[in-house]
């Protein structure tokens, strides 16, 4: 809305060269990175506790009865973790923009001072940032968006991003810890069904790994063999210690 409200103010080429122009940039980083963290753990606690389980021989429904209640417990820890956390973020952004607004009305200069110190660091000379200076000391709602964003680095944060959060996050660990327990619903021995769990968990998180680094920039391939080779290093670990203790 702001952006639009501003391009009325441009002259008419720039505002036809702005309308023809599209940037395809991810704007939903916050997201995926929700997504990220609730599959990762998602399909890698079970699959621990589903391995560990299935090394102390216990039996397919006592593996899948206690994997269901880690998933739903997990689910519920990592969605609240997740609304603390945006709800801190949005906690703090508020509480940083009462400062700033009482800082603008109360010294006034230094904010100025302030704004000029943050153009010159772009190598915008005394002459040219004047104006701007001025500019926004007459429009105190664009003076604090100016001073939450390059003085501060903030960000107005989306006030409903606490509950969208959680619910990714939990949908996501869900979605996740049922990978590698589905294989305990349809085989009623632990040892047969703990192998077809250990290929459908590592296929899993081989194409999520793929999947992460296409969407992090990181190499995909890399990506998903690091992600393959946690999930299986802790359920062998979970694995060996059950052997371990219950041989």
């Amino acid at each position: 809305m702001a952006a639009n409200q501003h391009r009325l103010g441009l002259d008419p080429q720039k505002n036809t060269l702005l309308n023809h122009h599209t940037e395809n940039h991810f704007t939903a980083g916050e997201i995926v990175r929700d997504i990220i963290i609730g599959v990762s753990d998602g399909l890698t606690v079970p699959f621990a506790l589903a391995a560990g389980l299935s090394g102390a021989n216990a039996t397919s429904s006592i593996v899948l009865t206690a994997g269901i209640a880690e998933v739903a417990a997990g689910a519920i820890s990592m969605g609240l973790g997740g609304y603390l956390a945006a709800k801190s973020e949005a906690d703090h952004y508020a509480r940083e923009l009462q400062r700033e607004q009482e800082e603008i009305i109360a010294v006034p200069d230094t904010e100025a001072a302030e704004v000029a110190e943050i153009l010159g660091e772009y190598g915008i000379e005394a002459h040219e940032y004047a104006p701007v200076v001025n500019a926004l000391r007459n429009n105190p709602q664009a003076w604090l968006n100016f001073m939450m964003k390059f003085e501060l680095g903030l960000e107005k944060p989306d006030p409903r991003r606490a509950l969208h959060s959680a619910m990714t996050i939990a949908i996501a660990y869900i979605l996740g810890g049922l990978v590698p327990l589905s294989p305990y619903i349809f085989i009623p021995r632990a040892s047969e069904a703990v192998v077809f769990s250990v290929v459908v968990t590592l296929l899993a998180l081989l194409i999520f790994g793929y999947a992460k680094g296409q969407f992090t920039g990181n190499k995909p391939f890399r990506s998903a063999l690091e992600t393959a080779l946690i999930g299986a290093i802790a359920s062998a670990a979970a694995f060996g210690m059950a052997k371990a203790f219950h041989p």
